[in-house]
Parts: C-alpha cells; structure tokens; sequence
C-alpha cells in the first residue's frame, strides 16, 4: 500500500471514490450499503491512517509486521483523556524503558544497602533484600511508558489502571492480616479441601454444601513382576442442583484417601449444564460407553419417572 517505504500525502495513497468507481460498486451494493460506504469514507482519516501504517520501533512493538486485522487496544489504540495533550507524546523505545527501568532499581539499591556482616544463608535476612518481587511488581505503576516534548510522562500510562500494589501497608492492615491466616476448620481437621479451596476459589461452606454421590466402588488387582498389587477404584458424581455438574475418579491403596480425592476430583471437574426452566434438558441427548447406551428426554413440569 506504501505505507512502509517512504511518506507520500495521505491524499494521494487514500483516494475518495470517483463517479465510475462509484458505479462499479453501485451493482454489487444496495443503496442503503452505498450510503453506508460513502459515510465510512468520510469518517476515516487519510492522515490517521498514514501515520499507524508504519514500522514501529517502540518497546511494544511486534515481532512481524500488523496486518492492521485485528486491534490492540493497549498499543494501537490512544488513551482519551481530559486537558491538552503533547503533540510530542509517543512510546517509549526499548533502550529507552530499560534504562528508566534500570534507574528505578538503582535507586531501591541505593536506598537499601546490603550490610557487610549480611548473612545468604539465613532465610530471613535473604527475605529482606531489596529489590524484592514487590519492588518488581511496583515497577509496573511507577516506571513510565510515554515520553513526551519534556521527558518522561509519569502521571500517564498506555495500560488500563490496575489494581493498588501497595502490598506492604495492606499487610500491616490487622484485617488484612487476621483473614490470610491459615486456621483450622474442625470440618476439615486435615485440610484435605486447602488446594481445592485455593484453586477454584470456593470456601469450606460451597464445598461441603454440593452433593456428592459414588457411582462405581470397586478393587482393582494389577499383575506386577513383584506380584498382585490391589487397589481401590471409585467414581464419584457432583453437583450442586442449579446446573452444575461434575465427574471425578481416583485410585488408591487407601480406602478413605481415594473416597477424598475422588470427591475433591468431582468439584473441580463440575460444569455448567444448560436447563430448561432451571428443571430439565433441552430435547434429548443419546451416548453410548461401551455397551452401556444412555437416553436423556426433557420432561414436562410435574412429570416424574422412576
């Protein structure tokens, strides 16, 4: 298109439509699409347009050249705000954003001095040194992306506002602090639902709340040169009666242990199950596992088969 080498007038790589152009178009398009291709025309800016069909050499920059099919809100896309803008203002480069970030932690190193009698083998000396992930985390917020006609502009970013990284007085918070401790629940004095609780995000009370039922309990024999070597198969079904629903399987020597992760298996396979009215199916579905063949007819309300 000549955007990539050389600079010509926007006007001249952008031409409007003539009048046999317009033709031409007006036998494949209705008239209400012509009228919305002319408006499209006079919305589009050449310059614009000119400008983003570029090679960039900011630090965003990708690694092949944008065929402008899809757009990148955070890098095509300017973010509007109030009050004038730097006519100036663009993206930092590469070299320029390593440097502003190496700068940043410069000054935390400086600030915080490794002692000479500092000991690495001690854990909790080695948690204090600074830079620490905080200090890395931070860096997101206060290490500027845009630079302008003045230098760099620290109050303005291209990213969306995150959320507060302010990790060292949100932990001197005693509620903050109360609500990350890890206590004992007598309901699970073994904290078997710890990982499941911290992976789905679900508490103690959802968890013990969903219906869990075993469908398959059996023992397994599995021939090893050493000898049978039995174990426990179990199968087990969960949901929560609002259309989630969810399989899981476990084996294990120990009876009680399989039945546990069995049921953590169930929770965290559950699904969203599309119903009708919130009490059945939509039509019927059929599957087939081997020789067992099932059949699943949605039903009117009130109507109940054994």
């Amino acid at each position: 298109m000549g955007l990539v080498s050389g600079k010509p007038p926007a006007r001249e790589i952008f031409k409007p439509y003539d009048e046999e152009e317009k033709a031409i178009l007006a036998k494949k398009y209705t008239p209400e699409q012509m009228r919305a291709i002319e408006a499209a025309e006079e919305a589009i800016d050449p310059q614009d347009l000119q400008e983003r069909g570029v090679l960039r050499s900011d630090w965003g920059r990708l690694e092949y050249l944008d065929d402008f099919s899809e757009i990148a809100p955070t890098i095509d896309k300017r973010v509007k705000r109030e009050g004038p803008v730097d006519p100036k203002e663009r993206l930092m480069s590469l070299e320029e954003y390593r440097d502003h970030y190496k700068e940043f932690f410069t000054k935390i190193m400086e600030e915080n001095p490794v002692p000479e009698d500092f000991d690495y083998e001690d854990p909790e000396q080695r948690a204090k040194i600074r830079p620490n992930r905080a200090d890395m985390l931070r860096a997101f917020d206060e290490v500027p992306d845009l630079i302008g006609s003045n230098g760099p502009l620290k109050d303005q970013t291209m990213l969306a506002p995150g959320v507060s990284r302010d990790f060292e007085s949100a932990l001197d918070d005693p509620e903050v602090a109360k609500s990350t401790e890890e206590e004992e629940d007598p309901r699970d004095p073994d904290g078997r639902y710890d990982l499941l609780r911290k992976q789905t995000g679900l508490t103690l009370d959802e968890i013990l709340d969903y219906r869990v039922k075993i469908l398959v309990n059996h023992r397994v024999v599995n021939q090893t040169r050493l000898g049978k070597i039995s174990s426990q198969y179990i199968l087990a079904i969960a949901g929560n009666g609002r259309g989630r629903l969810g399989l899981g399987e476990a084996k294990g020597q120990e009876i009680e242990e399989t039945l546990s992760n069995a049921r953590i298996q169930a929770i965290r396979n559950m699904q969203p199950i599309p119903r009708y009215e919130e009490r059945t199916i939509f039509g019927e579905v059929e599957g087939k596992v081997s020789a067992v063949e099932v059949k699943l007819m949605s039903r009117p309300p009130g109507k109940f088969l054994s």
